[in-house]
């Protein structure tokens, strides 16, 4: 299992991460983006060296590099990724901006994990094997989940695919999508408290992570992948789409029987089915549609 989450775990540090910010705000985030394969190069490499204090210190350089990012993103709030007119009484941010500040938070959670874990350290009691988990977990559930939400969610209110110019028509699906940008932040959260709580929390968090994912899957297939404008990215949106059904419900099917005690699978099978399923099928295929997506639009308003 360890060499399976470490590589998925690199493909996040090296590759996720850094083509997410570019998809967030490429000006904003263009230094940062073309940095951080150096800079998250410490915890790629700390990931295949035994627990000590070498593997320690080169994750806790990834993770000053993931708390400035954190802060960074705490910062770029007030760049609004989604610009609408204000609401009367609402405090609470566009439901895209809530979730790519959701995923520019959740590399700071792993690479705290991280840290603690190559330092074998059981941060709040927990075991070295979760807080393993824990590192792609927040990458993947936490950064691509998040960031993806929030992408659908913006297009769905611009009304297509290629994010049409401010002040365009939401679109058929922005209801489902401003659900699904709110409900997998506060689905991830649900699943972080639920480590501390417990079991039940976590079954909570991880229902409600399921049905925002869910709608992200529905948005895609039924409001974004029609309007895509070539066969390969409207395949890899379908793709993404179609292995988020399974992969949650694998999701699910372990939460409940870690409340329950029903049968469920086991940690390794959980990281070589649901963990290599997101970070491939979903993650990866995601943002590859998304870069793809985001040059036509450059095309067009050129």
């Amino acid at each position: 299992m360890t060499v399976l989450v470490n590589l998925i775990v690199t493909l996040g540090m090296l590759y996720v991460v850094p083509t997410g910010l570019r998809l967030i705000d490429p000006a904003w985030f263009r230094r940062t983006a073309r940095l951080w394969p150096l800079l998250a190069a410490p915890g790629a490499v700390c990931l295949w060296l035994p627990r000590g204090a070498p593997a320690t210190v080169l994750a806790a350089l990834y993770a000053a590099t993931t708390l400035a990012l954190a802060a960074g993103g705490a910062a770029r709030l007030g760049v609004p990724l989604v610009r609408t007119p204000p609401r009367t009484g609402n405090r609470l941010p566009a439901p895209a901006e809530a979730a790519v500040l959701t995923a520019l938070v959740s590399p700071a959670v792993a690479g705290s994990a991280l840290v603690a874990e190559r330092a074998g350290y059981r941060l709040f009691g927990f075991d070295l094997d979760v807080l393993e988990l824990t590192v792609p977990h927040f990458h993947f559930a936490g950064f691509a989940a998040a960031l993806v939400a929030g992408l659908v969610c913006r297009a769905a209110e611009a009304g297509r695919p290629s994010e049409a110019a401010p002040g365009a028509a939401p679109g058929p699906g922005a209801p489902l999508a401003r659900w699904a940008a709110y409900s997998v932040p506060t689905g991830t959260l649900l699943v972080l408290f639920g480590y501390f709580i417990g079991d039940w929390a976590e079954l909570v968090g991880a229902v409600v992570l399921t049905t925002g994912m869910w709608a992200v899957a529905l948005t895609t297939w039924r409001a974004i992948r029609p309007g895509a404008r070539d066969r390969t990215t409207r395949t890899l949106l379908a793709t993404s789409a179609g292995v988020l059904v399974a992969t949650m419900l694998l999701a699910l099917w372990w939460a409940t029987g870690e409340a329950t005690g029903i049968t469920h699978p086991t940690l390794t099978w959980m990281a070589a089915t649901h963990g290599l399923g997101n970070a491939l099928g979903f993650a990866l295929c995601s943002l590859l549609a998304w870069r793809r997506l985001t040059m036509d639009r450059q095309e067009m308003t050129r």
